[in-house]
């Protein structure tokens, strides 16, 4: 696996390095040894699907406040998606900043979101399907979110959203730090 830090410090492009012969081909998606040797120890202690049937379904911006912060590492294995971290950490310099990645399936690619760092992405493709991989254990009616269009983070969406939970068109603005 190649590890590339983005802008935003702990939020981490991860790249498969497959193994290809006549067969097909074989990756590593994750290896506990391999992130923490990198400088990003992460034991997933879930992992979740998110199946999107229509392009231009957004989700998100979501996170869960400390004491029940969760580390993510988000892959799409079907379809293509615009995914998004923003830095929620007050302390952080990169307070309310954000970066942007395509995964696909083809590119293998995966994001790497730590604890106080909003996530949400945007389906580029119909039936687009996102691997989630969350440490600690997700811990149900502790999530927040911001509003995806929030003016605090002026994101570049690379379109508007076709599809938005009332839960997540309704989240606030963001006021913190």
């Amino acid at each position: 696996m190649r590890f590339t830090p983005t802008a935003i410090a702990g939020v981490v492009v991860v790249d498969i390095e497959p193994r290809t012969d006549e067969r097909g081909a074989f990756a590593r998606l994750h290896c506990p040894g391999e992130f923490a040797a990198a400088g990003h120890p992460f034991a997933p202690a879930q992992t979740s699907l998110s199946r999107n049937p229509a392009a231009g379904t957004l989700r998100g911006l979501h996170y869960q406040p400390a004491p029940h912060a969760e580390t993510k590492l988000v892959r799409c294995v079907r379809g293509r998606i615009f995914d998004v971290a923003v830095d929620l950490r007050p302390g952080s310099p990169t307070h309310r900043q954000w970066t942007a990645t395509e995964l696909c399936a083809e590119n293998g690619r995966a994001l790497l979101i730590p604890e106080g760092v909003a996530h949400g992405f945007l389906t580029l493709e119909p039936d687009s399907d996102v691997l989630y991989q969350i440490a600690p254990m997700h811990q149900p009616g502790r999530e927040a979110g911001v509003r995806w269009d929030d003016p605090a983070f002026a994101i570049a969406w690379p379109r508007a959203p076709a599809l938005i939970s009332p839960r997540d068109a309704a989240y606030p603005d963001y006021v913190g730090g």
